[in-house]
């Protein structure tokens, strides 16, 4: 328990170098990939740490398939895809996070970066 009020004391008085770290680490979840795929393979999601999907791959022979019940599989392995990478993108926010605040647990800061606000480019 004073472990954690001791770390908590160190917290605030870092709390302007924290803020550059958590800035900067918004800069570096953009640039980072996290990967979910499904289907054994066959659809695949690339989305950044900010959790914007950059790419959706199908396989070919996927898509030669395509036909009445059919597209709404492709749907389900579409979804499935998107939230496995969904998924590895929090992991990656709450790693990254360990690495700013030395493991301490601050309510809302991973909100903030991006992890419980995932933001829409339509």
């Amino acid at each position: 328990m004073f472990d954690n009020i001791k770390s908590l004391g160190a917290l605030m008085k870092n709390a302007g170098e924290i803020k550059q770290k958590a800035a900067e680490l918004q800069e570096q979840l953009e640039r980072q990939t996290v990967e979910g795929e499904s289907g054994g393979g066959a659809v695949r999601v690339t989305m950044n740490g900010k959790g914007h999907v950059l790419r959706v791959q199908l396989d070919q022979p996927l898509l030669v398939g395509i036909a009445g019940d059919d597209k709404e599989i492709v749907e389900e392995l579409i979804a499935a895809a998107v939230n496995g990478a969904t998924a590895r993108m929090h992991q990656l926010v709450a790693e990254e996070m360990q690495k700013v605040t030395g493991g301490l647990n601050i309510p809302g800061l991973t909100d903030a970066l991006g992890s419980g606000q995932i933001e829409s480019t339509t």
